[in-house]
């Protein structure tokens, strides 16, 4: 069957599209030009647990999923697909796949971001005499030259979440991929590239550099490949997409998908594109996603921080000539606690939470310590409850609970503050617990600083919009894209910080207490 022209005289082209595959669910939103939400679809992200540690996404489920979110979202808006300008898509982030090059067969399913199967080589390396080498000779080349770009190798050292160590374990574990590799017939994919590759039906595979830059395996100095880790971790560089920009013309989707080619005019990645969905251009600008983990994004402009313990450096977007980068720290398990909280029936819905927190005064000295991932700084921290007495109720677990995620928030602003030697202006919070006033006042009052939160949480997916309404002359620029910028709420500091400090540091006893379990 023919496809339709994309546009027409009777339905012009006035909306985009921003999807935004996250760690718990796959939103897509389709936004006119005030950038009001004109129609949704939202689906749950189906993950699989073939072995302790070990998360994976089904393919095949993923694509289903994705499909069905833009046609439903697109129908919900009363549109037809002709009347789409341009598709953005958002992604999390360092989730992968590798597939045949020739077939397009994957070799495993998606191994997620979260998977912790590679830590035992994680552990292998970090206590290796070749990585206590390479930690002298940066050391060395730092103090002889200066540049930021020897600091981060210097103290470097693996972790679970890092893309890299889960390539080596595919390559050392999957025979059919290390044979493929060999041949040059392996492709290796984040989210954003298989996406791309299925959308085009394989006529386009790439990245870009938020992406790229996500995984621990690009160089965001050099703006590439990282050759000399491959070489390390044996990894043949010819699996790795080109990396395009942010925001161009990545291509159309096949028509026999959507029944017309749809403009693919972003990729980018989630935190990424959170970032530029709240506005965040300006160097000093900061975002806080609390999400199913924790995020804090630094604007640094044109500067490249090298990587401080605790946080790291990015490419939020590259556009045209313009690079801007990111400083990053995050935290594990802030959605996936009171998820799990809930799951056990500490409370029925999430909006109960902030009401049982504010019931009482203080947690009565129960402390919660999050971390059911494996910990970057410690793989042997436990998640706990400290602090259990015959009186403690459901509200006591519950602000306990509210309270790590704000503790966490000042430790996080408190080395950003000391390691970014940049002036921070506004704080702009999105993400499903920023919609929790207890976690955002306590945490505004913990660092002192006026917090703003937008009237739309979605930001990975408006984010995502932007970039493709930019590629595609929906909007104009950057400026336009401020005016549209609506906060619901801005959360001003109310009580003094140091009226805090016997809970933090009860709290920071705790964490001692279960750390190397």
């Amino acid at each position: 069957m023919p496809c339709e022209p994309q546009q027409s005289a009777a339905a012009p082209a006035r909306y985009v599209v921003g999807v935004d595959v996250g760690s718990t669910v796959l939103k897509c939103h389709v936004y006119d030009q005030a950038a009001a939400v004109r129609g949704s679809s939202c689906k749950k992200v189906e993950y699989l647990y073939p072995h302790p540690g070990w998360v994976e996404l089904d393919p095949e489920v993923l694509w289903s999923q994705f499909v069905g979110a833009v046609k439903e979202a697109v129908q919900a808006a009363g549109l037809h697909m002709r009347q789409i300008a341009g598709l953005g898509i958002s992604t999390q982030r360092a989730t992968f796949i590798t597939w045949h090059k020739k077939t397009g067969k994957p070799f495993h399913n998606f191994i997620s971001w979260q998977d912790v199967r590679s830590a035992e080589l994680v552990n292998s390396w970090n206590k290796s005499l070749l990585l206590k080498v390479i930690h002298i000779i940066f050391t060395v080349l730092h103090f002889l030259t200066g540049s930021d770009r020897y600091l981060a190798p210097s103290f470097f050292t693996f972790s679970t979440q890092q893309t890299s160590m889960k390539l080596s374990w595919v390559f050392k574990n999957i025979h059919e991929a290390e044979e493929a590799a060999r041949k040059n017939d392996c492709c290796f994919g984040t989210l954003d590239t298989w996406l791309l590759y299925r959308l085009t039906k394989g006529s386009v595979y790439a990245t870009d550099y938020s992406n790229a830059s996500a995984t621990g395996v690009f160089e965001p100095f050099t703006k590439c490949w990282n050759p000399t880790l491959c070489n390390l971790l044996s990894i043949p560089m010819s699996i790795y997409p080109p990396v395009k920009d942010t925001s161009c013309n990545f291509g159309s989707t096949d028509c026999e998908i959507f029944g017309v080619p749809i403009p693919i005019m972003a990729v980018v990645a989630d935190q990424q594109s959170a970032m530029f969905g709240e506005c965040c251009f300006q160097p000093g600008d900061v975002k806080l996603t609390m999400g199913t983990g924790g995020f804090w994004n630094v604007n640094t402009g044109q500067h490249l921080f090298a990587s401080h313990r605790g946080l790291y450096p990015l490419i939020g977007w590259k556009i045209g000539e313009e690079v801007v980068y990111l400083t990053e720290g995050c935290m594990s398990d802030i959605g996936t606690v009171i998820r799990w909280a809930q799951d056990i029936n500490l409370f029925t819905s999430v909006d109960e939470t902030e009401k049982m927190a504010r019931s009482i005064v203080d947690s009565q000295g129960v402390c919660f310590v999050p971390d059911f991932q494996v910990s970057v700084s410690d793989p042997l921290l436990c998640a706990s409850f400290v602090g259990l007495k015959p009186s403690t109720t459901r509200n006591h677990l519950v602000r306990a609970i509210l309270e790590s995620v704000a503790f966490r928030n000042k430790q996080l602003y408190d080395i950003i503050v000391k390691k970014v030697h940049i002036p921070l202006h506004t704080i702009r919070a999105d993400g499903g617990v920023s919609n929790n006033s207890f976690v955002m006042q306590m945490t505004s009052d913990l660092i002192n600083k006026r917090i703003e939160k937008p009237a739309n949480a979605d930001m990975s997916s408006l984010g995502a919009a932007f970039l493709a309404g930019l590629a595609s002359g929906f909007w104009t620029d950057k400026e336009q894209l401020k005016k549209l910028r609506q906060v619901e709420t801005v959360f001003e500091p109310q009580k003094d910080s140091e009226e805090y400090k016997p809970a933090m540091d009860t709290w920071l006893q705790a964490v001692k207490r279960s750390l190397h379990w």
